[in-house]
């Protein structure tokens, strides 16, 4: 855990940080934001101006009176959706830190964040209610989608949440984050959902004093307004149908401004990517299908002498991959694929996130000897670890 030292690179250049585990015994403190909402509810006035015996628009003195109902409306949304959904976000607590779930099922399964649960195999899961905390064992963590489950040992009275389809959202919809950022059991932020599709990488964290990030390649990321701080991770993002839409992961952070937090900007894994490793996990005690498109080669960024990136060199090729059967081999240099130029290993996983196994890839190679090659490369399928 620990992860308020973590930094994440973002496909735009902007610089993330990890959001997901609160700040451990030895963090210095930190300062507590409160999130506004970025939109606002307009409410078209029924009555007309009115003229004046002069002649002049007059406006009817009711207009600002039936702005009210709307804001009593979206406001007993709010009250609404938090009732229901926040007694099925739980805090979920190691030796190093802490994040958030969701209960997935009655069995006891809650659904997290890879970097949350870290290295940790037990845990302590306390209610959102409140109650003495339960214990809780690792069930799977998928690093490369930043997942895992966990099971708690005692499920009575567990709720579980509702998830709805995130293919069907759309830029502009109200959303609320439920968490527990920075140790604050039970808060509840609002935003909306600021784009969609998005691609963010984590960087690979393995601070000893640390329970290391997955280095996970997020696809098809929910970008929201709703305030994202460390303690977040793992928690919920809740549309006003009180549905689970995204699973609150990353947080931005503006290099410009040395490292400080970019307001307004996080972002969460889609719903419908959660739903499905969970249920793999569930079902089968691991990760069958990652949907993972993969070269079947182990590689190292490559600096050339001016110190610039040349790209990503490859140590290994493994027997009967498309790389092999298209004649990659150890030693070769990958410059590009699909003529998308590749500046480091991380560029590498973010262009093999938007592929799928199965498809062909053009991928440029450097042989040792100065000589250059273009080769197709019938994509793979990632392994879950």
């Amino acid at each position: 855990m620990g992860e308020s030292t973590s930094r994440v690179a973002l496909l735009a250049a902007a610089a993330m940080m990890l959001a997901g585990c609160g700040p451990g015994a030895n963090s210095p403190p930190a300062d507590i934001f409160f999130g506004t909402s970025t939109a606002t509810p307009t409410v078209t006035p029924t009555a007309s101006p009115s003229t004046s015996p002069s002649g002049s628009p007059s406006t009817s003195p009711s207009r600002s009176a039936e702005a009210a109902p709307g804001a009593v409306a979206l406001e007993t949304a709010y009250e609404r959706v938090i009732a229901n959904v926040l007694p099925s976000i739980v805090q979920i607590t190691t030796a190093n830190g802490l994040g958030s779930g969701i209960v997935y099922d009655r069995a006891g399964h809650i659904i997290t964040n890879a970097h949350v649960v870290g290295r940790a195999n037990q845990f302590k899961v306390t209610l959102a209610t409140g109650g003495t905390p339960r214990t809780a064992k690792l069930v799977e963590s998928f690093g490369l989608g930043d997942l895992a489950v966990i099971k708690v040992d005692d499920p009575e009275g567990l709720t579980p949440a509702v998830f709805g389809d995130s293919s069907k959202l759309r830029v502009g919809q109200i959303v609320l984050a439920m968490g527990n950022p920075l140790g604050l059991s039970g808060s509840v932020t609002n935003g909306i959902v600021s784009a969609l599709g998005r691609t963010v990488s984590e960087p690979q964290d393995d601070d000893s004093e640390d329970e290391g990030s997955p280095g996970a390649t997020i696809t098809g990321a929910i970008q929201t307004s709703a305030a994202i701080n460390p303690g977040n991770s793992g928690g919920a993002l809740v549309n006003l149908s009180g549905e689970v839409i995204g699973i609150p992961t990353l947080a931005a952070l503006n290099p410009e401004l040395g490292g400080g937090a970019a307001p307004g900007i996080g972002f969460a894994i889609p719903s419908n990517i959660a739903t499905d490793i969970a249920t793999q996990i569930v079902k089968n005690g691991k990760v069958t299908n990652t949907h993972r498109a993969a070269l079947g080669v182990t590689v190292q960024t490559v600096i050339g002498i001016d110190g610039r990136t040349v790209g990503v060199g490859v140590v290994r090729v493994s027997k009967g991959s498309g790389a092999d059967k298209a004649g990659v081999r150890v030693g070769d240099v990958i410059i590009s694929i699909n003529n998308v130029r590749l500046t480091g290993t991380q560029a590498l996983s973010e262009v093999l996130a938007t592929l799928n196994p199965g498809d062909r890839a053009k991928v440029q190679l450097l042989h040792p000897d100065g000589s250059t090659a273009t080769v197709t490369v019938t994509l793979g399928e990632l392994p879950s670890s």
